[in-house]
């Protein structure tokens, strides 16, 4: 039987993440591994700023939350100056949030039981405006029935916000279909896609939604402080932030003290953007282009279904979708003492993460070596076996 792994182009990128090494990463659902060439991106940043002082803003700071989104724009389906970049996924999220009037005719929130507590609390927060929450269930802790989350949306509904991928079970929503029954009853599509992008192909025209936020943490390996957020051009001017500052203004350095909003994508922004995390962003982003999505979609179908029959050889259960069109890049196994065998692991230098109610989330991506997956079910069964995760409970500590 031939090795895959001989034969995987994509493992030609491993040299460029130097992590990989001396670790077996399996957590990219939560930090994507570091491309070596963030170093010297950094130090770029800092030597423009040594050198070139208050003239760095004018000569390429000041454009920098755009043109980065340059660069994401490909890997959502995007047009050029569609894409521009906030701090984090949350604030992202409270922007748009702020555009909306919730005491009109429009007061209903659609979201579902598994979004990521982050933007449900903003979601909590609306109901003080006058909003009215539809919390979608989920039966089994794994999914959201579409027809549910479909059926909950009707004349009443502002907006309806998912997570295009849930982080726990690694779960795609049927966002086209979502977004169909919004668009006919005029509600707006707010979709989370932190899970998705990088993972999974993305084209937000096709899918049809609205609004779609993400982020270079994980998936595109672009370290913290470096959210995403796509508007559709045809909505654009029908949504005015409250949430707002000086970057959205036509006119940002004639300090005037009325904002006269900017009618493009810069409408959406508000203060001075994190640069540092920006230069940290475009080696991820140029990877993962150069690397090609389809291909790292092809790739990690194959490697999830081979962790679950991984898994299903040794009795683990797992809290992730078996339809590969319904499952992401994350495999989530529900193991007795899953925290402690999780820390078990990391000291073993295989990094993943544990969640509560999903368990130990096992994330290859396109780096990841096929034998690698083998080492980490059979480092679950040996700490399980032995006992060797007491060491490991009750450990202070994150949850990481």
């Amino acid at each position: 039987m031939s090795d895959p792994d001989q034969s995987d182009p994509l493992l030609g990128f491993r040299d460029r993440f130097p992590i990989l090494g001396t670790t077996t990463y399996l957590i990219s659902n939560s930090l994507g591994a570091m491309p070596e060439a963030v170093g010297a991106s950094l130090r770029e940043y800092a030597s423009t700023w040594a050198s070139r002082g208050v003239r760095a803003w004018e000569e390429s700071w000041w454009e920098l939350a755009a043109s980065t989104g340059d660069l994401v724009a490909p890997l959502i389906g995007a047009g050029p100056g569609e894409v521009v970049f906030h701090p984090g996924v949350t604030l992202a999220h409270a922007v748009v949030f702020s555009a909306f009037d919730f005491r009109g005719p429009r007061p209903r929130v659609v979201t579902d039981a598994m979004h990521f507590p982050s933007v449900r609390y903003l979601i909590e927060g609306l109901k003080a405006d006058g909003a009215e929450v539809v919390d979608v269930p989920t039966d089994d802790g794994i999914t959201i029935d579409t027809q549910r989350v479909i059926d909950a949306i009707d004349e009443r509904t502002a907006l309806v916000n998912l997570s295009h991928v849930l982080f726990k079970s690694s779960y795609i929503h049927d966002v086209a279909a979502i977004a169909e029954r919004a668009r006919k009853v005029g509600a707006v599509t707010i979709i989370d896609g932190y899970q998705a992008v990088g993972s999974i192909p993305v084209d937000v025209r096709s899918l049809g939604v609205d609004v779609y936020i993400g982020g270079c943490l994980k998936w595109l390996c672009g370290g913290p402080g470096t959210a995403f957020l796509w508007v559709r051009p045809e909505l654009r001017e029908g949504l005015t932030p409250r949430l707002t500052g000086w970057m959205s203004h036509a006119r940002p350095f004639a300090f005037e003290p009325t904002l006269d909003r900017r009618s493009d994508a810069w409408r959406f922004l508000n203060g001075t953007p994190s640069i540092p995390a920006l230069y940290a962003a475009r080696p991820g982003l140029e990877i993962v282009r150069e690397a090609g999505i389809d291909a790292i979609r092809d790739k990690s179908v194959h490697q999830t279904g081979h962790l679950l029959r991984l898994a299903d050889a040794r009795g683990f259960r797992s809290t992730t979708p078996r339809d590969p069109d319904r499952r992401a890049g994350t495999v989530a196994l529900d193991v007795p003492e899953g925290l402690a065998v999780s820390r078990a692991l990391k000291a073993r230098e295989i990094l993943c993460d544990y969640r509560p109610g999903a368990g130990i989330r096992l994330s290859p991506h396109f780096y990841t070596r096929d034998d690698e997956l083998d080492l980490a079910i059979d480092a679950i069964a040996e700490i399980l076996d032995a006992g060797a995760w007491r060491a490991f409970s009750g450990a202070a500590g994150p949850v990481t």
